[in-house]
Formats: structure tokens, C-alpha cells, sequence
């Protein structure tokens, strides 16, 4: 894929565009690519980046991207013009039907598969509420375009901005008529986890994202397995969303 644009969020995140040179497959919301880290010197294994968005009229994709190591930084330093080795799409997807009325909960980069969903789900007229959650304000990334399909909510842990504590602290969850019928989520596990737990108490679906280590991407490593109650599953191809009911001791 030709490297459309680099854009540096801050200096912990950078988002891709790419252009691929043929017409792309149809790309389901929740679904993912594994990524050629070229000229890292210990970086030996693509990395799995979920699909932030797509563009069909123009042809692109779009990569929320955190910096977490060599291979990440690697990439962020790739230039417009550029090209990356792309397998892609890959792993299941979030549902988009049998809810009126849904919240996405994203912690930290776990927004990254949570844009194009809004947008397939605004699309639908689902109505859509994002919860975005981080440390402080410069870990709040992309809220003005998911403003563009519908509410969004904040938290921060020094509250910089938004409401402070945890998203799952945020005071919807307080509230005596909660209007959500499902909850979509991507994170860290202890977050999706009390998120779970919320869906139970009301009694709604939620769907889990998880950010299991992936090596492979096609089921063949064997790394990503996930615990389910029909035994051990890989998370890149029975995955990476779940029903948190599927998950051996989420439920």
C-alpha cells in the first residue's frame, strides 16, 4: 500500500492512511491487519493493527497507531510515498444490527477499531455514544470525528478533561434510566471486563475486542489463544470481538 499520509497526534500516537493499489475487499467494523515492519532490527513479526476507518470513494484505510516499542516507532517514522506490506482484512467483526441504541467504550488506543463502527452504525440510524477514556488530555484522540456520529463522552484519570476516573466510574453508568441496549468495547482486559459485568446487570449485549498478542494473524501460531466456554480459541481468526459471554470465566 502507497503511504497516503503519516499524522503525528502527539507523542505517543500517529495515524496512517494508505492507499492500496487495487480496489479494496469489503472491511467489516472490528476487523484487522498484520503490518511489515521493515529495517527494525529485532523486530522479525508483522504487527496486528486494527482498521481505524475506511474510505471506499477514495480508496483508503486509515491506522490508529500507539508507539509502544521498536517496531511501532519504526513505523511511525515511515514517510508520504512510502510503502507497507499489508495482510489484510482479517479476524471477525462487531455486529451492526439488533440494537437501537449503542454505546462504544474505548480506553487508550483500544479506539482504534471503534471509528469506522460508529460510522457503519450512524449509517444504519443507530444512534451512537462514544465513552472515550486516558490518562489526561493528550491521550483523548479523534473525538471530534466521532462527534461527526453522535455524543461523546469523556473521562481522564486527572480529569484535564471530561469527568475524572475510569470510563467505567463515568456517571451514565450511574444513571437510574441507563438508555443504552448494547455496549461495544476495545481496551485493556480489566476494563472490558467491569464493562462486561455492567452489560450483565443491565441485562444488554456487549461485545469485547481483544488485544491479545497475534503473530501470525491466521490462526497458525497458535499465540492469540483465548480461553472460551467451548475451549481454546485463536483470537485472530475466531476473534478478535467476542460476546463477553463466550469467554470462560467473564460471565
Amino acid at each position: 500500500m502507497k503511504v497516503v499520509s503519516n499524522k503525528n497526534l502527539n507523542t505517543k500516537y500517529f495515524l496512517l492512511t494508505l492507499q492500496p493499489p487495487d480496489n479494496m475487499p469489503v472491511i467489516l467494523p472490528g476487523q484487522f491487519a498484520q503490518v511489515e515492519i521493515k529495517d527494525a532490527k529485532n523486530t522479525f513479526l508483522r504487527r496486528p493493527l486494527s482498521v481505524h476507518d475506511v474510505d471506499y470513494k477514495n480508496n483508503t484505510i486509515k491506522l490508529l497507531v500507539q508507539i509502544i516499542g521498536e517496531g511501532t516507532k519504526k513505523l511511525s517514522e515511515i514517510k508520504e510515498g512510502d510503502s507497507l506490506n499489508l495482510v489484510y482484512p482479517l479476524g471477525n467483526s462487531f455486529s451492526t444490527s439488533g440494537a437501537d441504541n449503542v454505546l462504544l467504550v474505548g480506553g487508550g488506543c483500544g479506539i482504534a477499531p471503534l471509528l469506522y463502527l460508529a460510522r457503519l452504525l450512524f449509517e444504519k440510524n443507530i444512534k451512537v455514544t462514544t465513552l472515550i477514556g486516558g490518562s489526561s488530555e493528550s491521550d483523548i484522540l479523534e473525538a471530534d470525528e466521532y462527534r461527526k456520529y453522535g455524543d461523546v463522552l469523556i473521562t481522564t484519570l486527572d480529569a484535564s478533561i471530561g469527568e475524572k476516573g475510569l470510563v467505567t466510574q463515568h456517571s451514565v453508568f450511574n444513571s437510574d434510566k441507563f438508555p443504552y441496549t448494547a455496549i461495544y468495547t476495545c481496551g485493556p482486559e480489566p476494563m472490558m471486563k467491569a464493562l462486561a459485568r455492567i452489560a450483565k446487570e443491565m441485562n444488554i449485549r456487549c461485545e469485547v475486542s481483544l488485544e491479545n498478542m497475534m503473530a501470525c494473524g491466521i490462526g497458525a501460531c497458535l499465540c492469540c489463544v483465548v480461553d472460551t466456554n467451548e475451549g481454546n480459541k485463536c483470537t485472530c481468526t475466531k476473534g478478535p470481538v467476542f460476546n463477553y459471554k463466550e469467554l470462560k470465566g467473564w460471565s
